[in-house]
């Protein structure tokens, strides 16, 4: 009965600061102007299916996408344990399921066994991939510090977890062979797990019953507190994306690739001449500002793109400017909007739920005017992206407000932007002289 009390008061204080934390992500997320979406709900739950249950874009590197596919099969199917686990602790009993469901429960938790195995190894490598092989998309300098550290803390957490998992099968098994299990109600004989009926007696077999009880007892504890200690820490690292890749990719932009959205504070003032009955949407008491200098003034998709950013670097690594030597890193464009995004929360916590303005910006705070200029527009990041994160359309509305708002914009695009003003065309000469060649002698 005390067990199931500590684990009750542990439950219900993770879940409550989980949820606390994930109420402030979503308020941040909601900071940003509302978005109209193209496609069906079939598109996008399509799109969701492929992309983010089905890691179609992972495939693209084979190895790393089959040793990712190991630790996403591993969390997705290991849930069903981790509810007996729950059920276990609630109230008091042991292998709750396995009496009713028999033969089936020895398949799943022997599955699950095979996945754990799985996952160690794709942890492992992915350790190795950066810390030893140190992949250069992998170790970047806007991945030192705190971006590294998250990344492998999770990682060994992950291994840590696995460990458990198997102390207490194994110690288990051997138990249960010898008739002393918790779960020796059911009967004795042997779990057959199929990983643990070999590693426990080859592990476990020479200890005493008083030893396997407490190797079991810290196995079942230690897995379920490492359970819990992520769930706290889900919110404040990169690993959100397991829960936010699949309303990101839902709310994925379906228009094709390059087109541009349109300004309706501009709109309302050249569609008048064009359509009487057009009706303005925006309200001349309140206008909007042209482009995006902070992060209120980008839509809360893009917002959510930031908090769904893996940090993987495949954006990063298929971007051509970054590649010459460029300043700019998609991968650092997203970051940055979430750490600013995590700013502005924290300054609306401080401040009594208002936002009082710091000074500061995203926009030359965190991201210069190097970087964006130097986009080429050609939506390799976003093509790369595993999530269908969206960098370009940041760096698209930060230069709207560079030229819209403070008329700054590099030298060599001022007599394009005077023959567009003058010819209505990126050229000296307007459209319809450009066919005039065809009348040359």
């Amino acid at each position: 009965m005390f067990s199931s009390i500590i684990f009750i008061l542990l439950l219900l204080a993770s879940t409550i600061f989980f949820i606390k934390n994930v109420k402030k992500i979503k308020r941040n997320i909601l900071l940003g102007k509302d978005v109209q979406f193209e496609g069906s709900r079939k598109e996008r739950l399509k799109t969701m299916l492929l992309v983010a249950f089905g890691q179609q874009k992972m495939f693209a590197k084979p190895l790393p996408a089959i040793l990712h596919f190991f630790l996403y099969a591993a969390f997705v199917i290991t849930q069903v344990e981790l509810i007996e686990i729950i059920v276990d602790g609630i109230s008091g009993h042991h292998r709750f399921f396995r009496e009713p469901l028999g033969g089936f429960y020895t398949f799943v938790i022997s599955f699950i066994e095979i996945l754990s195995v799985l996952a160690f190894i794709g942890t492992v490598a992915f350790l190795a991939r950066r810390n030893l092989l140190k992949l250069p998309r992998l170790n970047m300098k806007e991945l030192l510090g705190w971006p590294m550290m998250d990344a492998n803390l999770i990682l060994i957490m992950e291994i840590i977890l696995i460990c458990f998992i198997f102390m207490m099968n194994g110690a288990d098994e051997v138990l249960y062979n010898r008739g002393m299990s918790h779960a020796s109600e059911y009967g004795s004989g042997s779990f057959n797990f199929s990983i643990s009926k070999f590693i426990g007696p080859l592990i476990y077999g020479g200890m005493s019953d008083g030893g396997l009880f407490v190797i079991e007892r810290i196995g079942w504890w230690g897995h379920i507190i490492m359970v819990f200690s992520f769930l706290c820490y889900l919110p404040f690292s990169k690993h959100l994306h397991i829960v936010l890749a699949f309303p990101n990719t839902y709310f994925s932009n379906l228009s094709s690739k390059g087109k541009f959205s349109t300004l309706d504070s501009v709109t309302d003032v050249v569609a008048p001449n064009f359509d009487t009955a057009y009706q303005p949407k925006t309200d001349p008491n309140n206008p909007q500002r042209f482009g995006v200098k902070d992060v209120q003034d980008l839509t809360w998709k893009n917002l959510l793109d930031a908090y769904s950013c893996t940090e993987c670097g495949r954006c990063t690594s298929a971007c051509p400017q970054n590649a010459t030597g460029k300043l700019l890193s998609p991968r650092k464009i997203m970051m940055d909007t979430r750490d600013r995004l995590e700013e502005v929360g924290k300054n609306i916590d401080l401040n009594g739920g208002t936002f009082v303005d710091d000074g500061k910006s995203l926009l030359r705070d965190y991201i210069s005017t190097e970087e964006i200029w130097a986009c080429n527009t050609c939506n390799a990041c976003v093509q790369a992206c595993p999530v269908n994160i969206n960098p370009l359309e940041i760096i698209v509305e930060m230069r709207r407000y560079l030229v819209m708002e403070e008329s700054q914009n590099p030298s060599e695009l001022t007599n394009m932007f005077s023959n567009l003003e003058n010819n209505g065309a990126p050229w000296q000469f307007s459209p319809s002289d450009r066919a005039n060649w065809v009348n040359e002698a």
